[in-house]
């Protein structure tokens, strides 16, 4: 699909040794669970309002390279803002979006070896695009499911102390600090911190998408 030329990382992928072992991994532990999971993810978004199941994008991933996330759809069918009009989002949606559970389909970007289970949130071309050259090494490891951004704070945070996170993430990442995050994200999840807080994306620099 292509790669954001302004924002490679220029070197190669960061990541330790066994990330993509461990990734598997846990794949292959959780896939079962999962797949029950999201089959009721999936027949509530069905029952509770028009259109599909699934929500796909074009992001931004390791080195530049452009991908398309799947998501459960948690908005209105329909031409909806990049920045969530909470008043959009259906019944269903904001459950999901609570517990973070309309990410459960990018488990298949995982799989395919475009995401990683930790890491940086894949972003928006866009986005990409007004990285500085210190922003753009998050570029430099696969985007994750979660990551160091999401256990401080998530959306309550702006873009660019976000970036911070994923750069001492890139800087420190090991098997053990992969794991810490993922329980920590658990905690996260059901504490529901952090998540509704896209209204002062409006204000920041680097979420506004005017212009492009």
């Amino acid at each position: 699909m292509g790669t954001v030329r302004e924002g490679r990382a220029n070197g190669d992928d960061r990541s330790y040794p066994g990330k993509r072992a461990l990734d598997l991994a846990i794949l292959a532990l959780g896939a079962l669970p999962a797949a029950i999971l999201g089959a009721v993810c999936a027949l509530a978004v069905k029952t509770t309002s028009a259109g599909p199941v699934l929500f796909r994008q074009e992001r931004v991933g390791l080195e530049g390279k452009r991908f398309r996330v799947v998501k459960f759809r948690t908005m209105v069918h329909g031409d909806n803002p990049i920045i969530p009009d909470l008043s959009r989002i259906t019944r269903a949606g904001r459950v999901l979006r609570r517990l973070s559970l309309d990410e459960l389909p990018q488990l298949v970007n995982v799989a395919r070896g475009e995401m990683s289970i930790v890491g940086p949130r894949p972003t928006l071309a866009y986005q990409v695009e007004r990285y500085d050259g210190r922003q753009r090494r998050r570029l430099s490891v696969r985007p994750g499911l979660t990551g160091l951004a999401q256990i401080r704070g998530r959306n309550a945070t702006m873009w660019g102390e976000r970036i911070e996170h994923d750069i001492e993430y890139r800087e420190k990442q090991s098997v053990r600090f992969d794991l810490e995050i993922i329980l920590k994200t658990v905690g996260s999840v059901l504490g529901g911190s952090g998540v509704e807080h896209h209204d002062q994306e409006h204000d920041d620099p680097l979420a506004r998408p005017e212009d492009f």
